[in-house]
C-alpha cells in the first residue's frame, strides 16, 4: 500500500557569495559527497536528493516552492556549511509547507589542529552558520527537528531515519480518506471530534458509508474466491477443530473471508486507507467485521472501533512509520485492571480487532458467540501479543486544539486464559500502573489507543511537531504532580501560539 521508494528528501546547502566562487564550488563538491554518503549508508529508508547550494534569497525561495509543489518531496534537509545571513532564508521559510530538518553538522569530523588557517575557518562554519539559521526559524515559529552529529555516524543516521519516517507518514495522512460505517457508539464523547478542524490540521477526510453499500461488495464475492481465501488463511493460522473445512462453524469462517475481500474491494473503489466499524451497524451484514478488520490491519489499514475515526487514522499513521521495521501495530483498547504491586497491569484487547502482526504465536481461528449489540456469532483470529517495550498513542479533541498523549508500555505475558476467546496484549504502564494511567485520565485520553512495538517516542514527538499537536508523554520519569503543571501550562501556551503564527 505504501512505498518508501515512492518519496524523496531534499538536501539543501546554504551558504553565500561572500567568500568568493571557489569557496561555492568546495561547498558544493562537500555536499555532494555527503549526499551520497548518506544514501550509500543503507541507514535511510528514503532518498535523500541534493538540490544544490543556495546563496540568495531569491535561490532559497524557488527551492521552496519546487519542494512544495513537488508531491514525490516528503522534507527538506538543511545545512548550513558556511555563514548564511539568515534574512536570505526569510520568504522562502515563510512559503515552506512541508517537514523541515535542520541538520547541524560538519564536512570535516576533526579540527586539522596543525593545517587550521583564516581560510578554512571561514569555509566550514557550521558551528556559526547553523546558529544564524536557527534563530530564523525560532523567529518565524517554524517547526522543525534539529539533529546534531556528525553526517557519517549511524547514530546522526537513526535520526534522520526516524524523522523521515514520520515525513512519509505526514504526507500519507494529507487527503487520508476515512471511511465509518456507522457512527460513534451510545454518545461516547471521547472517540469523537471535530472532523472539519482534523482536516485542516491533520489532513484526514473522514466520509460516512452505509453498511448498506458494503453489503453489495460482500454479497458479490464468488465461492471460488473464498476457497482461495480459506486456502491462504491454512497456510498462516491454526484453525479450531469446529472451523475446519466440512465442520459446523466453517461457514462462519466462510462469511468473514466473503467479507474480507469486499471490504477490500470497498476501500480500494473509494481510495481509503482506515475505516471504522460499529456493532449496532450490521443490517445486511453475516457478523461484526472484526476477523476483516484484523487481516487488513496487517495489509496497513487503520481501524477505529464504534466510529473512533481519529483512532483508525493515527493506527494507519503508526502503521506507515514502521513499514519494514520488527514488532508490529495495533488498535488496542484498555479492557481490565490487574492489581499486582509492581508488575499491576492492564488487560488491552477489544472485541476482535486485534492486528496478528503483534501475535508471539500463530493466530488460531475461532468462532464464538459475541454477546454486545447486533453482532451474533464472529469469527476471529485468537492470540496473545509478543512481549517488549512500545508505544500507545491516542489523539483527543480539546475544543481549541489536537491533543497527542503517548504512553510507553512494557507488554508482559499474561496467564492462559480458557474461556476469553480473543487476542489481547497485557502491559504495564510506564512508570507503572498508578501514575500511568492516573496521567492518562488527567490528559483525557480515550480508552482506545494506537500501538506499536516497531517506534519510538521520538517520532511520534517529531510528528507533533510537523502537525502542531500538544503533546504529552507518560514515561518513567512522570510524576502526576509535575503532569498537572504541565497540563496547566499548555492550556496558557496554546492560547497565546496562535496568535504568534
Amino acid at each position: 500500500m505504501i512505498n518508501y521508494n515512492d518519496f524523496e528528501v531534499w538536501f539543501v546547502t546554504g551558504a553565500q557569495l561572500l567568500y568568493g566562487g571557489d569557496a561555492v564550488v568546495k561547498v558544493d563538491a562537500h555536499s555532494n559527497e555527503m549526499v551520497a554518503g548518506l544514501n550509500a549508508s543503507g541507514n535511510l529508508p528514503v532518498k535523500v536528493v541534493y538540490k544544490g547550494t543556495a546563496n540568495s534569497s531569491s535561490e532559497i525561495a524557488e527551492i521552496m516552492r519546487a519542494a512544495n509543489g513537488d508531491t514525490k518531496c516528503i522534507g527538506l534537509i538543511t545545512w548550513m556549511h558556511t555563514f548564511s545571513p539568515a534574512k536570505m532564508w526569510i520568504h522562502g521559510l515563510m512559503d515552506f509547507k512541508k517537514p523541515l530538518l535542520h541538520l547541524h553538522t560538519q564536512f570535516n569530523e576533526q579540527i586539522p589542529w596543525s593545517e587550521i588557517d583564516m581560510d578554512y575557518m571561514n569555509l566550514n562554519q557550521s558551528a556559526h552558520g547553523d546558529r544564524e539559521f536557527g534563530f530564523i526559524t525560532s523567529r518565524l515559529r517554524k517547526p522543525r527537528k534539529v539533529v546534531v552529529g556528525f553526517w557519517k555516524d549511524k547514530s546522526t543516521h537513526d535520526k534522520i531515519s526516524g524523522w523521515m519516517r514520520v515525513c512519509a507518514a505526514w504526507a500519507d495522512a494529507q487527503g487520508m480518506q476515512i471511511i465509518r460505517f456507522g457512527d460513534n457508539m451510545n454518545n461516547v464523547a471521547v472517540t469523537d471530534g471535530d472532523k472539519v478542524e482534523a482536516e485542516i490540521r491533520l489532513g484526514y477526510h473522514v466520509d460516512n458509508a452505509p453498511i448498506a453499500k458494503l453489503v453489495p461488495y460482500v454479497n458479490a464475492v464468488t465461492e471460488a474466491e473464498i476457497d482461495e481465501l480459506i486456502s491462504e488463511y491454512e497456510k498462516l493460522y491454526d484453525f479450531a477443530d469446529d472451523c475446519k473445512k466440512g465442520a459446523e462453524k466453517h461457514i462462519s469462517v466462510r462469511q468473514a473471508a466473503a467479507q474480507e475481500i469486499g471490504l477490500r474491494r470497498f476501500l480500494q473503489d473509494n481510495n481509503a486507507t482506515a475505516f471504522t466499524t460499529s456493532f449496532n451497524e450490521l443490517e445486511g451484514m453475516s457478523q461484526l467485521m472484526g476477523f476483516a478488520s484484523q487481516r487488513l490491519m496487517a495489509e496497513g489499514y487503520g481501524f477505529g472501533a464504534e466510529g473512533d475515526w481519529k483512532t483508525a487514522a493515527l493506527t494507519r499513521t503508526m502503521w506507515v512509520m514502521a513499514q519494514g521495521l520488527p514488532g508490529g501495530c495495533s488498535f488496542l483498547e484498555d479492557y481490565v485492571l490487574n492489581f499486582d504491586g509492581a508488575n499491576s497491569s492492564i488487560l488491552q484487547s477489544h472485541m476482535l480487532e486485534i492486528n496478528p502482526e503483534i501475535a508471539k504465536a500463530k493466530p488460531r481461528i475461532e468462532v464464538h458467540f459475541l454477546g454486545i449489540g447486533d453482532a451474533g456469532v464472529c469469527a476471529r483470529l485468537v492470540f496473545q501479543a509478543h512481549e517488549g517495550e512500545g508505544v500507545a498513542a491516542t489523539i483527543v479533541d480539546m475544543g481549541n486544539r489536537f491533543r497527542m498523549i503517548v504512553n510507553e508500555v512494557k507488554v508482559i505475558e499474561p496467564k492462559a486464559l480458557p474461556k476469553l476467546p480473543v487476542a489481547c496484549a497485557l502491559w504495564i504502564p510506564q512508570p507503572n500502573l498508578e501514575v500511568g494511567a492516573g496521567a492518562w485520565i488527567v490528559a483525557g485520553g480515550t480508552h482506545h489507543s494506537s500501538f506499536s512495538f516497531s517506534i519510538t517516542t521520538e517520532m511520534l514527538e517529531d510528528y507533533a511537531e510537523i502537525a502542531d499537536l500538544e503533546m504529552l508523554i507518560i514515561d518513567k520519569d512522570t510524576n502526576i504532580r509535575n503532569f498537572k503543571q504541565d497540563l496547566r501550562n499548555n492550556e496558557v501556551y496554546y492560547m497565546l501560539n496562535r496568535a504568534l503564527r
